[in-house]
């Protein structure tokens, strides 16, 4: 392959990643606490054989994720929550401590507030909010504050990290922080609610139709190329 066949490629490849990237979030339009993940492209400068000899192609290096909120729905559940601003909750995995804005909690067998996945909801000091199943009423207030029958249960931890960098998709809604967590400040939490994917339907498939269009292009001046070479090849032999 020569060297444009090379810088087409690297563009090819790099799309592709960015198609599967959009496709995931329409998949996860309806997810709730989903947010919408992007693709980040940088230019790589490589050094040719040839003296002072360079040439530029293009890498998908890096992903971010869309922090705008999504929307707020009423669902009534007493363990439905939603956060309204910044932070996270916190839950506790079988690989350790892992982030969410998934808010859909239930009751495990041994009265752990815990996800659909299992996995215990964490209170401001990492362990885990028991709820007696005899309770009558569950009340969640603002600041994350727990109470049963009208007595103070527990408090959630809401909680985000000072460098976004360093906040890690692993699942889905479940992100790990390499650094440590901080307490929020401008959060709040809302009790019947959940947090609705963050995903733009109309854009998303605005920017896989334009994804598409790219790897077709790229694809086409492939093609071209090759088809360029094949010609001289020939040319060449038939004048020898």
């Amino acid at each position: 392959m020569d060297l444009a066949g090379y810088v087409a490629l690297t563009r090819q490849s790099g799309l592709a990643r960015e198609l599967q990237t959009v496709a995931n979030n329409i998949a996860n339009l309806s997810t709730t606490g989903y947010r919408r993940e992007g693709v980040v492209f940088a230019e790589v400068v490589r050094a040719l054989p040839t003296e002072g000899g360079s040439v530029a192609m293009t890498d998908a290096r890096a992903r971010f994720t869309d922090e705008l909120q999504g929307a707020l729905v009423e669902t009534g559940g007493r363990l439905d929550l939603a956060i309204e601003g910044e932070g996270y909750f916190t839950v506790l995995t079988p690989q350790g401590e892992r982030l969410t804005r998934a808010g859909a909690f239930t009751r495990d067998a041994d009265g752990q507030i815990v996800n659909m996945d299992g996995h215990a909801l964490l209170d401001e000091g990492g362990g885990a909010i028991l709820i007696p199943f005899e309770a009558r009423e569950i009340g969640v207030a603002a600041d994350g504050t727990i109470s049963v029958d009208g007595a103070p249960q527990g408090k959630i931890g809401l909680v985000t990290v000072e460098d976004q960098t360093k906040l890690f998709r692993e699942a889905g809604v479940l992100f790990r922080a390499d650094t440590d967590t901080l307490p929020v400040e401008d959060g709040r939490v809302v009790q019947g609610f959940l947090e609705q994917s963050n995903v733009n339907a109309v854009a998303e498939m605005a920017r896989m139709i334009e994804v598409q269009r790219a790897y077709e292009h790229s694809q086409k001046m492939m093609d071209q190329e090759d088809e360029r070479i094949r010609m001289v090849v020939r040319v060449l032999g038939q004048r020898g």
